[in-house]
């Protein structure tokens, strides 16, 4: 792979901290990341590992303490729509549809560059390729959570995104909706190649998503303790990968990375 590829995204000596009434919160200690174009990475780790911390640095939804980090060799000094954001909370405005929820985020992008017709184009071309054409004119309250967060990342690849950043996008959701959503999420960037990284606390969900699981320390000073490359062919089909033994012995990396080497002391977990 060439160097631009390779180095399409870059994390160097990151540093987090945070000043608090208490004094100083070290959050985040050197955290060196590269991710290629087209990759899908996701964080995982304990409860105050600083996963979305480091997700909102490669946001510019915070600035480092220290050290430096780059998309498409260009410095990430802010928020920019080449990298869009899906949290958990889907964040639509409850007053306006669906199909208005992404237009708005369309029009910001595009809206000085393009007529109107091509907007609505890009507008019903976000919302089909998450299966929500049916329900446009319904507002959030109307649909299912699930469904929400459909929207939700229909809004974020609505804007062409170079990357996409996702906050435990299925957290709050029961099992199944998850684990439709997860593999409608496989197909969603196997038609656009997106260049994806996703928090999650989900060990299963890493596995069948990743390309790579980048594994975190306990926080306070957390860092990057392994990275773990998951070489599985794709498309991914979850039925058939549960009796695969190589997602077993990718998942039973994880779960020693977590609860063996990286334990949670009982009086953190409560």
């Amino acid at each position: 792979m060439d160097n631009i590829n390779s180095k399409f995204i870059e994390v160097q000596h990151a540093e987090m901290r945070f000043h608090t009434k208490k004094g100083v919160f070290h959050a985040l200690k050197d955290i060196n990341l590269t991710v290629k174009k087209g990759e899908f990475i996701t964080l995982i780790g304990h409860s105050g590992c600083g996963k979305s911390t480091l997700l909102n640095l490669i946001a510019g939804l915070l600035k480092a303490s220290d050290g430096t980090l780059l998309c498409a060799n260009r410095e990430i000094a802010g928020p920019s729509p080449e990298r869009s954001v899906v949290f958990q909370n889907h964040s639509l405005l409850p007053w306006l549809t669906c199909y208005e929820n992404v237009y708005l985020a369309v029009e910001r992008v595009f809206g000085a560059t393009e007529n109107k017709a091509r907007l609505k184009e890009r507008t019903g071309a976000a919302l089909a390729m998450v299966g929500l054409s049916h329900a446009e004119q319904k507002r959030p309250h109307e649909i299912s959570g699930g469904m929400k967060q459909r929207v939700g990342i229909a809004r974020a690849l609505s804007m062409e995104p170079k990357v996409l950043l996702m906050d435990e996008p299925f957290g709050a959701l029961d099992a199944l909706t998850r684990a439709h959503l997860q593999d409608e999420l496989l197909k969603i960037v196997a038609k656009t190649q997106s260049t994806v990284i996703m928090v999650t606390h989900d060990v299963d969900e890493a596995v069948l998503l990743s390309d790579r699981i980048v594994m975190m320390t306990n926080g306070p000073a957390a860092t990057i303790g392994e990275i773990l490359e998951v070489q599985l062919e794709r498309p991914r089909e979850r039925v058939s990968l549960a009796q695969d033994t190589r997602y077993m012995a990718y998942r039973t990396a994880v779960l020693e990375f977590l609860y063996h080497r990286q334990a949670h002391p009982l009086k953190d977990a409560a």
